[in-house]
């Protein structure tokens, strides 16, 4: 049995597959067309997962009739708005439409059974709970909006979750850190994990005026509307086909209350600093309050998190000393991304009642490429490559990052989800105090402030780390003890912690290798790891890999069994590094 599950007119669209249980491949649209976050319908991406078959059943992560009463009556005690209201309209009038739009591009035919719509909230509930090891356990999702809901929660047992309760429109703690990101100056649709970078450098001075925004009383988060025009003027959003657009959301009033906003690009002054890290503060508080209310009123020990809200991994990596959960499961990608996966899962417990059999305990479910098919992308680049044994390439590439060479790292099935987690990585040595200005200077231009991230074998984490528990997908910063920090300053963050992804040898044994065989060579058991890319989606094919490599400044790519250095490909990447310019400009 195939269910194709969607995440389509939306932010991240993408497309999963669900063979007899077990989800066989999943791929988000950016992937394919390279535009960052591309909102529309999955066109590509639910291609690749079906591969010329036909779906048993087709599930979408959205619900127009959802909520549908409330959003009348919203509708009719604002006529002014209308006009803002028929882009949702609109929006629902495609989601309607979907299963005729699959039709028209052959991915579906009409005589599959008709698509099943599940609202937002309990897809992203759904993909965190069904594919979670646990068999009990409290589910809460966070985020912006979905069908007109910010929050759900409730119990997911066995092959059946209950929803307890929800926060609806107009209140919603994502909105509330959207708005924020916004004022400080980083206006494109998920730029919000800047601004958690931003928060570590502050001091949180302006807590006690950021309070006035947001609250949670119970499960209600509630804003102070004043701050926000979201429910007055409605919000500019663009779904279909390109980059998302999400317009401003906040109100006069918050320049009233902190001063004007920051232009983007400008140069980033302490009150910006502070205020990221007052914001981030007020987050943490109404995060810990929703999740200390689920698990009192659930009495579950473990809890399973997705929703955009679920990415934010410096409060993630406090779960454990500010609440009474001792086991977490956070979707790895718990932003809208995962819920085509959510959408299928639901479909398959939730609605054909069938028993759990799958774990998601990795994110490879991409495309992967043979040797013979990177090795025909080599010779059309006209690279000077060399073919390797696993053991040597293991070897080469652990010590080139040891030496200091800034390495790509192309091996095995795309991941899925917003990081690279040893698949699609860039690789550097973690215990260069420079290397992160290397990275940023040589490919990454990020601003200075953002972490770059440790990957660190999972039998390690308590030597390193103040928490030794299993963090696999890169959403849970954690402490770093403070007599290592010394020891791998490249991706220790401002605050003393590190996103960290535990590396375990079952999951993925070549990167793990790669680790175990750095550690034999320095004593370090880690990796700084950052995504395959330079300001565009994570590349997905060789030729991709090939090109980023090339026109940019790396040292060295590690790419199926074979290596390229760049001092033997200098003038081919001087000559793609001056094509990519010509283009930028």
């Amino acid at each position: 049995m195939r269910i194709l599950g969607i995440n389509a007119f939306h932010g991240d669209s993408s497309a999963a597959l669900l063979r007899d249980g077990q989800l066989t491949f999943a791929l988000e649209e950016e992937r394919l067309n390279r535009t960052k976050h591309w909102a529309g319908l999955p066109v590509g991406a639910a291609k690749a997962c079906l591969q010329g078959e036909q779906p048993d059943y087709v599930a979408i992560s959205r619900n127009p009739r959802a909520h549908l009463k409330d959003k009348l009556v919203r509708a009719a005690l604002r006529p002014h708005r209308w006009l803002s209201l028929s882009s949702r309209a609109i929006n629902s009038v495609r989601i309607a439409q979907v299963g005729d739009l699959l039709a028209a591009e052959g991915i579906v035919s009409k005589q599959t059974r008709p698509v099943h719509f599940v609202e937002h909230h309990r897809a992203h509930l759904a993909s965190a709970f069904f594919a979670s090891p646990f068999e009990e356990a409290a589910v809460l999702s966070i985020d912006g909006f979905g069908d007109f809901s910010s929050v759900m929660w409730g119990v997911g047992k066995a092959n059946q979750i209950d929803v307890r309760g929800s926060v609806s429109f107009p209140h919603s703690l994502g909105l509330f850190y959207s708005a924020f990101t916004q004022f400080l100056g980083f206006p494109k649709y998920g730029d919000e994990y800047k601004m958690m970078g931003l928060s570590a450098y502050g001091e949180p001075r302006f807590a006690e005026q950021v309070r006035d925004v947001v609250r949670t009383e119970g499960d209600q988060c509630r804003l102070n509307l004043d701050y926000f025009t979201h429910h007055t003027k409605g919000v500019e959003m663009t779904w279909y086909g390109g980059e998302p657009v999400l317009g401003a959301v906040f109100s006069q009033k918050m320049a009233e209350k902190f001063g004007e906003p920051r232009t983007p690009q400008s140069e980033i002054r302490q009150r910006d600093m502070d205020l990221a890290a007052s914001v981030q503060l007020v987050l943490e508080e109404n995060y810990f309050a929703l999740l200390n209310f689920v698990q009192k009123q659930t009495g579950q020990t473990a809890v399973c998190l997705a929703g955009g809200v679920a990415l934010n991994c410096v409060a993630n990596g406090m779960i454990f000393e500010r609440t009474n959960f001792s086991d977490v499961y956070i979707q790895p990608a718990a932003h809208d991304a995962g819920t085509s996966i959510g959408a299928a899962l639901y479909v398959q417990h939730q609605e054909l009642k069938l028993p759990r059999c799958f774990e998601m305990r990795h994110v490879y479910y991409g495309a992967e490429y043979s040797d013979g098919e990177i090795l025909r992308d080599l010779e059309a680049a006209g690279c000077e490559y060399h073919k390797f044994t696993e053991e040597d390439l293991i070897d080469r590439t652990a010590a080139a990052i040891a030496a200091g060479k800034v390495v790509g790292w192309f091996q095995g099935p795309m991941e899925f989800g917003p990081r690279a987690l040893g698949n699609r990585s860039i690789l550097a040595d973690p215990r260069r105090h420079d290397m992160k200005d290397i990275l940023n200077s040589r490919i990454k231009h990020r601003e200075p402030f953002r972490p770059f991230c440790p990957s660190i074998l999972a039998e390690k984490v308590g030597e390193y780390f103040e928490t030794d528990y299993p963090s696999p997908f890169m959403v849970m910063a954690y402490k770093i003890k403070p007599q290592q920090r010394e020891r791998i300053p490249a991706v220790t963050h401002g605050d003393g912690t590190g996103r960290l992804q535990t590396v375990e040898r079952d999951v993925n044994p070549r990167y793990w290798k790669l680790i175990h065989r750095f550690e034999a060579e320095t004593r370090v058991p880690i990796l700084l790891n950052t995504s395959f890319n330079e300001n565009e989606p994570i590349v997905q094919t060789p030729a991709q890999g090939i090109d980023c490599f090339l026109r940019t400044r790396m040292d060295m790519l590690s790419i199926g069994g074979f290596v390229l250095y760049k001092e033997e490909n200098v003038t081919l990447s001087e000559n793609r590094a001056s094509f990519a310019e010509l283009q930028r400009g």
